[in-house]
């Protein structure tokens, strides 16, 4: 076996007296792809930190070919062939990809002539060669996510990069973007780069992986071979315990429709005709590829962009939803897809975060009340297992499963009649999803509706007892509980027949 690219060793971090890494130990080969693994808190952030010199460790070895360190810089790390490309990319928004690209790759130096023609061609010879179709003089903030993160690799490519650390990829990337990041991958590993790739998703893990180390509560529990260990084994590393209900099953029989839609449509959204029931007790899972419009149609559920065709009829009769103050007055709860931007408010204390949507009730006349705050939100986190160290807690000290909980905490002091979940386990761990997902048929036991919203099919074919399928901003297909995932696909695909 070739000298690894990358060694740590017994790897020693403590904040403030908490120990994030307990003698960690792990290593890179050339032209591998090593999965790093664990729930969120065990320590992987604060070990991509090590490597990439963000941190300084309190022990250890950090070695790179025939050179130790006790520590590395940034410029340090980058300088040695280390690269990171995060979940949230870090570009210039104003600036071209050009020129994003330049900044990252062209020496630092005084007064000199721009050679704006030989930029445009590195930067397009660099997005070729990801197969990533980006003009080269495009502004980044008129970039989607996925493209900026092919940006970050092309950056990472032109640096001469050994090794890749991938925290996250595909969170945010369609099907076809996907697949395109899988075949750089081949071509990395096939020039010998050495990949740490990061994800929560198990089936990518599989796919890509040759090795996968654990880290839970800031150890490492173990590394193998990935065709060595199935996805069982995987969660038990994980978590520490067997995780048998992933997906716990649902009620027998749903009641009575919470939400009727006969042939509603909104022109700027892009929906059209959707006709469908949304029954109490039961959670209808939304299907379809990323840009069928599940989004949108919730976005018109909740008031954000109101339908302009069809009717909306609710328990007792027509309804008109054309504000969120609308859609709460209907019972109706929206947790969104980003919940960074859009669930919680990083800099706001936890309390605050989960009684913003219901200040009129608890703060009758305006008159704040401490005291029923703080007793509400200790009611939640200890409903929802928030683990923070109080309802004073800013939401961005959380980790994203922990911020996902705050989020429905906030919907569900409002008592909704039917919650309207996107993406709601998108990016957090394995353990974090199952207590959501028993969260979920906890609340469908108590006659709540749940419009679930995912690109993870497993999590649709898991939890729903109907499935709606969408393609093309309108209603496909409704398919019964327990259908397999070649139906839903061939429908989301536009093989499928309306049922």
């Amino acid at each position: 076996m070739p000298n690894p690219l990358l060694e740590l060793r017994q790897i020693e971090k403590s904040y403030a007296g908490v120990r994030a890494l307990r003698g960690v130990s792990f290593d890179l080969q050339p032209g591998e792809v090593h999965a790093l693994l664990g729930e969120n808190g065990a320590g992987k952030s604060t070990l991509v930190k090590v490597i990439t010199g963000a941190v300084e460790p309190d022990a250890g070895a950090i070695v790179l070919g025939d050179r130790a360190f006790a520590r590395l810089t940034p410029a340090g790390a980058l300088a040695l062939g280390i690269a990171c490309i995060y979940q949230q990319p870090a570009l210039f928004p104003e600036l071209s990809v050009a020129e994003n690209l330049a900044l990252r790759l062209e020496p630092a130096s005084g007064l000199r002539r721009i050679d704006w023609k030989s930029r445009r061609a590195t930067a397009a010879g660099l997005l070729a060669r990801i197969g990533a179709p980006i003009p080269p003089d495009a502004a980044v903030r008129t970039l989607s996510m996925p493209e900026q993160q092919l940006v970050e690799i092309a950056c990472a490519l032109g640096a001469g990069a050994r090794i890749v650390i991938m925290d996250e990829p595909t969170a945010a990337l369609t099907q076809r973007e996907q697949e395109l990041l899988f075949k750089v991958i081949a071509e990395l590993r096939a020039d010998g780069v050495g990949i740490i790739y990061i994800s929560h998703r198990l089936d990518e893990i599989f796919r890509l992986a040759d090795r996968v180390t654990v880290l839970r509560d800031g150890e490492s529990v173990g590394t193998c071979a990935a065709h060595a260990i199935d996805e069982a084994g995987l969660i038990k590393l994980m978590v520490g315990r067997e995780v048998s209900q992933i997906y716990p099953p649902g009620p027998a029989h749903a009641g009575a429709p919470v939400l009727t839609l006969s042939g509603v449509g909104c022109t700027a959204s892009g929906v059209r005709g959707v006709s469908l029931e949304i029954r109490a007790g039961e959670v209808l899972g939304l299907s379809g590829l990323v840009g069928a419009g599940r989004t949108e149609l919730a976005h018109i559920l909740f008031g954000l962009t109101p339908a302009d065709a069809g009717t909306i009829a609710g328990a007792t009769g027509p309804v008109a939803i054309r504000s969120p103050q609308d859609a709460l007055a209907l019972g109706i709860a929206y947790v969104p897809e980003d919940r960074r931007r859009h669930g919680v408010i990083l800099e706001m204390p936890i309390a605050h975060n989960v009684t913003l949507a219901i200040h009129r009730r608890i703060f009758p006349r305006g008159f704040l009340r401490d005291r029923t705050e703080r007793d509400l939100t200790l009611e939640y986190m200890r409903q929802l297992s928030v683990k923070a160290a109080g309802p004073e807690a800013k939401g961005g000290s959380l980790s994203g499963g922990n911020q996902q909980k705050v989020a429905l905490a906030r919907w569900l002091a409002t008592k909704p009649r039917l919650l309207i979940l996107d993406e709601p386990t998108q990016g957090i761990d394995v353990g974090a999803k199952s207590e959501i997902h028993r969260l979920i048929r906890q609340l469908t036991a108590e006659g709540i509706a749940v419009l679930l919203i995912s690109s993870d099919l497993p999590e649709v074919l898991g939890m729903s007892d109907r499935i709606a399928v969408m393609r093309g901003g309108t209603l496909v297909a409704t398919l019964p509980g327990g259908t397999n995932a070649h139906t839903v696909m061939a429908a989301a695909l536009g093989k499928g027949e309306a049922a």
